[in-house]
């Protein structure tokens, strides 16, 4: 489904400054599947997900999703089938419109539509309907702008907006890092859900590792730029924090000292 083969990201190429962020990095995906991408500051998380979203093109490598060559495909192309949410709430969705405009924007994401201006009644059944999974009340304040809503609140709606058209790819980084405790748990509990019912493919980018073996059905661990523990299966599931933390130091010879995987 996603199959992405030895790519290779170096930033500020030629300079002191020279940074490889992902040195060949091969990964692939199959469809439904729920990976966590978990690794210290700087190991080429998110860097990662900017190259498969289109941020970044990739220096050498190949990115393919469903058979099609996307390495160099343009960001706002890839947004028709690859659905993204940020850890900053505030990013995810447009603060001065309202709750259903947001939606529409989502909604009709590369697809044609009539001329005649407005939402249909079909257009906000459909809207409530989703919006009501979401257990906020958010389908009763439908006419209220975005910016009105808690960061927790705006985080569930773009996680609906990002999943509402069933895209081929789901990637989230760190979308609950924002977030509160109690917060957090419920978009976690929402993201659960939506990833199961749908089947999509989806990489979760994210320092905790409680959650990641929780939630995911494989472990991705990255260092340096690249991938130093793959976990699935059997030995995903006998995995434990401390397991994660004894098999970072064996893989990369280093100690992990990132407090915010320590103390998550």
């Amino acid at each position: 489904m996603l199959e992405i083969n030895r790519v290779k990201k170096v930033f500020l190429k030629g300079t002191v400054n020279e940074r490889t962020a992902l040195d060949n990095v091969s990964l692939t995906l199959k469809e439904g599947e729920f990976v966590a991408v978990i690794g210290g500051n700087g190991s080429g998380k998110s860097t990662l997900l900017n190259c498969i979203s289109g941020v970044h093109f990739p220096d050498s490598g190949s990115i393919k999703l469903d058979g099609e060559d996307i390495s160099f495909l343009p960001e706002y192309k890839r947004s028709k089938f690859i659905g993204r949410v940020f850890q900053d709430p505030l990013k995810g969705t447009a603060f001065d419109m309202s709750i259903e405009e947001n939606l529409a924007i989502a909604w009709y994401k590369g697809r044609s539509r009539n001329l005649k201006p407005g939402l249909t009644r079909k257009d906000i059944e459909v809207f409530r309907e989703k919006l009501a999974r979401l257990d906020l009340g958010l389908e009763n304040r439908m006419k209220d702008k975005a910016g009105l809503l808690s960061g927790g609140q705006r985080q569930a709606l773009t996680l609906l907006m990002a999943i509402m058209v069933r895209p081929k790819l789901l990637l989230l980084d760190e979308h609950t890092a924002a977030l509160d405790p109690s917060t957090a748990k419920k978009v976690l509990q929402l993201t659960r859900s939506f990833v199961k019912e749908e089947k999509i493919a989806t990489l979760m980018v994210t320092h905790n590792m409680k959650d990641a073996l929780e939630m995911c059905s494989r472990i991705v661990m990255m260092h340096e730029g690249r991938i130093v523990l793959d976990a699935s299966g059997e030995e995903k599931e006998n995995l434990t924090v401390d397991k994660l933390i004894e098999k970072f130091e064996e893989r990369s010879g280093q100690t992990l000292d990132n407090d915010r995987m320590l103390l998550a």
